[in-house]
């Protein structure tokens, strides 16, 4: 069995880590999606995000950009990573599963919104 996380909003992969709300979190069980749930993270900061999906038993992260100290911090948690993703959660997913999803070092968040985001149920 294994837990991957992803980036989440509105059914689509979330384009920056440090501002995540919402995480989609599937269990692999046999190659396949036995279960999805949503982890809403709305009151952890920037640096508690690796800790809440380490909490939550997520061996895997898949997200948009991602800046370098939370690379370091998922690392430091033994969270594998793939970043650089982008569309549909489930789809990626199922990319992930068929070997098609591989991490991109090219994912790297450096600009900043200062729009809210909320995680949808």
């Amino acid at each position: 069995m294994k837990k991957i996380a992803v980036t989440t909003e509105n059914g689509e992969i979330y384009q920056h880590f440090g501002k995540t709300q919402c995480f989609t979190l599937y269990t692999i069980e046999d190659g396949k999606v036995a279960d999805k749930k949503l982890l809403d993270t709305s009151d952890s900061g920037h640096s508690a995000l690796a800790g809440v999906l380490k909490q939550a038993g997520a061996e895997l992260l898949i997200c948009g950009g991602i800046g370098q100290g939370a690379r370091d911090a998922l690392s430091e948690a033994g969270i594998q990573l793939i970043a650089g993703a982008s569309g549909s959660v489930d789809a990626a997913v199922e990319a992930y599963l068929a070997g098609n999803l591989t991490d991109n070092p090219a994912g790297q968040c450096d600009h900043h919104h200062g729009e809210a985001h909320h995680c949808h149920h």
